[in-house]
C-alpha cells in the first residue's frame, strides 16, 4: 500500500470561474453536515453504481441524502424508487428538459447550491461516465480537490483508491472543507432497494447558461445481460482472430451461462468485437460472480477491469501467460478445441 496525502489545498479558481454563481451564504442552525449523494438513472430505473455509492456514503457515519434530477414528468417513478432505498434519509428532487440528458453545465451549478445552501460536507457519485463528467466541475465550483474512484472508506476525510492499473493502492486524505468523491462501481455491496422510508422534498432548478446541446445517443440494443452489472462474462481476447470467430466462439457459451459477453482492448482493437464490450482500465471495470477468459493473455490494463471478479477462469494455450497468476481455474489448452467441449459439457 502507498500512502499519499493530498496538499492541504489546490486552488481550482480559475476553473470555478466558469460559471460566476457566488456561493449562498447559511447560518449556523442550517448546516446539515451530512452527505449529498447524486442519484443516476435511466428509463426510470436507478443506476446499480449510485446503489453502491450510496453503501460507501453511508460509512463515512452521516446522514445521507440523495438528489434526482430529469426531464419533467420523468422523475416522480425514480423518487419514489429512491425514497425506499434503504440507507438514505432525505431525496431531494429538480425536474426541467435541461437536466434530461445529464449535461454537466446545469447539473454542476445545481449540485453547488444545494452542496453551499444546505451545508453538506461531501458530495458523492459513481465513478461513471455521468459522474466523471459532473462531479469535477462541481468540485471546481466548490473548490474542491476531487478524490477519484475510491475503493475503501477509512473516516469522513481518508480514503483508498486504485493507482498504476491498480497495481497499488493510494491512501489519500483530504484536508478540503468540502470532499467530492466518486466511487468505483464494483468496490461496495449494492444499497437495497427496499426497506427505507426517505422524505422526498423538491428543489428549485438552476439557472445555468449551457454551450452545449445534446443531439442524441446510440445505444446497442442486446438481449444479452448487460456487461457491467451481469453476474457471469465471457471474455475473448485477441487469440480468436477475427470477429467471425468471436461470434463463433465466445457469444454461443456466453449464452449457454447466460453471460454478458465482453472483450480485451486487443479485440477490440482488432475490429473483432465491438467498444462497447471492452474490459479493461480503459473500458469498463467489472465485478461478476464468474469471469471466463479465454484467449485473453493477462496484461495489466485488462486485470484492472476484472480482476475483483469472485471466480475468475482462464483459457489459453500459453502457460506463462499473466492471467493464470489471478485464475482460481486454468485450463491450458487451445481455445479451438477447449470451447467447444466446454460449450458442450455446459448445454448437457
Amino acid at each position: 500500500m502507498i500512502a499519499l496525502a493530498t496538499p492541504a489545498r489546490i486552488s481550482l479558481r480559475g476553473a470555478a470561474r466558469m460559471h460566476t454563481t457566488p456561493l449562498r451564504s447559511f447560518s449556523a442552525s442550517s448546516i446539515s453536515r451530512n452527505t449529498l449523494l447524486f442519484i443516476e438513472h435511466k428509463e426510470g430505473n436507478i443506476n446499480p453504481a449510485s446503489l453502491v455509492a450510496l453503501t460507501a456514503a453511508g460509512k463515512i457515519g452521516k446522514e445521507v441524502h440523495g438528489i434526482v434530477v430529469g426531464k419533467q414528468g420523468e422523475t416522480d417513478g425514480v423518487v419514489e424508487k429512491a425514497t425506499k432505498v434503504s440507507g438514505l434519509s432525505k431525496v431531494l428532487h429538480a425536474s426541467g428538459d435541461k437536466y434530461a440528458s445529464n449535461l454537466p453545465e446545469p447539473l454542476a451549478p445545481l449540485l453547488q447550491e444545494l452542496v453551499s445552501s444546505k451545508g453538506y460536507t461531501h458530495l458523492i457519485a459513481g465513478h461513471t461516465a455521468v459522474g466523471r463528467d459532473v462531479l469535477p466541475r462541481a468540485a471546481a465550483l466548490l473548490d474542491s480537490s476531487q478524490v477519484s474512484d475510491i475503493v475503501a472508506v477509512h473516516s469522513e476525510d481518508t480514503f483508498e483508491r486504485p493507482i498504476y492499473a491498480g497495481n497499488a493502492i493510494a491512501k489519500v486524505k483530504t484536508s478540503d472543507k468540502i470532499k467530492v468523491i466518486t466511487v468505483r462501481g464494483t468496490a461496495f455491496d449494492k444499497a437495497a432497494l427496499e426497506g427505507g422510508s426517505a422524505q422526498a422534498e423538491a428543489v428549485d432548478a438552476k439557472d445555468a447558461e449551457s454551450p452545449t446541446t445534446f443531439l442524441g445517443e446510440k445505444i446497442n440494443q442486446s438481449s444479452r445481460p448487460d456487461l457491467a452489472t451481469a453476474p457471469r462474462v465471457v471474455s475473448g481476447g485477441r487469440a480468436l482472430k477475427s470477429a467471425e470467430n468471436f461470434e463463433k466462439y465466445i457469444e454461443p457459451l456466453a449464452d449457454a451461462l447466460n453471460a454478458a459477453v465482453g472483450a480485451s482492448r486487443a479485440a477490440v482493437d482488432a475490429g473483432y468485437a465491438d467498444n462497447a464490450l471492452q474490459v479493461g482500465q480503459t473500458g469498463k471495470i467489472i465485478a461478476p460472480e464468474l469471469y471466463v477468459a479465454v484467449g485473453i493473455s493477462g496484461a495489466i490494463q485488462h486485470l484492472a477491469g476484472m480482476k475483483d471478479s469472485k471466480t475468475i477462469v482462464a483459457i489459453n494455450k500459453d502457460e506463462e501467460a499473466p492471467i493464470f497468476q489471478i485464475a482460481d481455474l486454468g485450463l491450458v489448452a487451445d481455445l479451438y478445441n477447449a470451447v467447444p467441449e466446454l460449450l458442450e459439457k455446459v448445454k448437457k
